[in-house]
């Protein structure tokens, strides 16, 4: 039995896999990010919320925040003390996608959620990975980023106006609000990136539907145009925004000379597969 783990900052994603039958138990708890929890908090956090006491063979533990050997230690320090497993993998969220999108064939892995990140994958490890920023400097693409963009055309009168009245129909936010969630409160990528579901719903709109194909023009012109591979290889995606608005994805990448390969909601069915082939 192994354990397999995508984790990011709000959810994580276990699956408890057995290698000699192929049955997967999936079961999510809080999410863990060594860059904000310690080793007690993720310790304490397993206590409390994983259901099931289990002795895995081995752990793939994929997060967000896993960035360097010395900060990914703290995870291991607490999987290794709850599960009392010795043979542990932690890397990326970007890792997990590439082994899930790319297997063990090159390509270009791309994350498009609430965040967005690329790399050129050469079939064993990341050769190439052009820094997201964050939402702030980078992220194009994203949930976050799109929301940021529908808000600031909202506030300075650039919505058309049957979308501005059906914007404020649905949320009861008042501009002071929307500053104040952006700038003084906690998280303002998950805020902004919740307003994705308003972009999608009304997508037939041609001022929702530019501004998704303009934020997927901007993803593959400042970040996948930077891999010279992505022109002989698939670029492949895996993130919710790139999942529901998968159509404006794929018309994008072809406008720009690229093949869009995979494109999934979650990476975690393409670990599994990886893993079972690995066992």
């Amino acid at each position: 039995m192994i354990l397999i783990a995508d984790s990011g900052s709000t959810k994580t994603t276990w699956c408890i896999t057995d290698t000699k039958s192929g049955t997967v138990n999936k079961i999510h708890t809080p999410g863990i990010n060594p860059m904000y929890q310690d080793d007690e908090t993720i310790l304490s956090l397993l206590q409390k919320d994983f259901p099931e006491k289990i002795r895995p063979e081995a752990i793939f533990f994929y997060g967000a925040g896993c960035i360097s050997q010395h900060v990914n230690q703290t995870v291991r320090t607490a999987l290794s003390r709850y599960f009392q497993c010795n043979e542990l993998f932690v890397d990326t969220d970007l890792m997990a996608a590439a082994h899930a999108l790319c297997g063990h064939e090159a390509g270009i892995a791309c994350i498009i959620g609430t965040g967005s990140n690329s790399c050129y994958y050469d079939g064993v490890k990341i050769v190439k990975n052009v820094s997201p920023l964050g939402f702030m400097l980078g992220d194009e693409g994203s949930g976050a980023v799109m929301g940021k963009k529908l808000v600031a055309d909202l506030l300075k009168n650039q919505l058309p106006e049957p979308l501005k009245e059906k914007f404020y129909t649905v949320y009861s936010y008042k501009p002071a609000e929307i500053m104040d969630h952006v700038y003084k409160k906690p998280f303002p990528n998950r805020f902004l990136a919740a307003f994705t579901r308003f972009i999608h719903d009304n997508i037939n709109d041609e001022y929702m539907q530019n501004l998704v194909r303009s934020s997927f023009t901007e993803f593959f012109n400042r970040n996948v145009r930077q891999y010279p591979e992505a022109r002989e290889l698939p670029v492949h995606f895996t993130g919710g925004v790139a999942f529901h608005f998968s159509r404006i994805l794929k018309e994008t990448a072809l406008q720009l000379g690229y093949t869009a390969g995979i494109i999934t909601e979650s990476p975690v069915d393409g670990l599994i597969e990886y893993h079972m082939q690995q066992s």
